[in-house]
């Protein structure tokens, strides 16, 4: 189930929860952030990229034109990953990006965190969702530490994808939230 929880980044305070797919996008919209539902295609679990790919390229084609997006992969991510621990850690802290983060869920969740205008937006994801964080905006990823996401990943030019830390620690203050 998607998730959105709002609070204020000084206090923690809770200012909003909510799992109503228009509420969400509704709430994040102010903040520049894109979130969709897409419908999900009926693949077999564990289905390889091509084939994923190949099953989203209306909706692709679609949002890359009106985007300005050039090119879409697949990552997919599960505990049995030898380097998960490592993939984790590298999103874990907060960091922005030259071009928007755009991810769509076929498989599996994952939270995007992020720090805005005194307010930490946590956007738990999960399969149908579609979410764009605008370039340069303050966030985080986290997966958990038992992650299972197959995603799509749209650039528009793949080195903008680059980390950039921000140094700070309030990723270590507001841990992903699950439910």
């Amino acid at each position: 189930m998607s998730l959105l929880t709002i609070r204020d980044a000084a206090t923690g305070a809770e200012l909003l929860r909510s799992s109503d797919a228009a509420e969400i996008a509704a709430a994040l919209a102010p903040i520049n952030v894109r979130f969709e539902r897409w419908p999900v295609a009926d693949l077999p679990e564990g289905a390889d990229a091509e084939t994923v790919l190949a099953a989203y390229r209306p909706q692709l084609d679609a949002f890359m034109g009106d985007t300005g997006a050039g090119t879409a992969d697949v990552i997919k991510l599960d505990s049995s990953h030898p380097q998960k621990d490592a993939m984790r850690q590298k999103f874990l802290d907060e960091h922005t990006h030259t071009e928007d983060e755009v991810r769509f869920f076929h498989e599996g969740s994952g939270n995007f965190i992020m720090h805005v205008d005194g307010k930490v937006y946590d956007a738990h994801c999960t399969q149908g969702d579609l979410i764009s964080v605008p370039a340069n905006t303050q966030h985080w990823f986290d997966a958990g530490t038992e992650p299972r996401v197959t995603a799509l990943r749209i650039f528009t030019d793949t080195t903008g994808w680059t980390p950039h830390y921000t140094g700070t620690d309030i990723s270590t203050r507001f841990p992903a939230v699950v439910d």
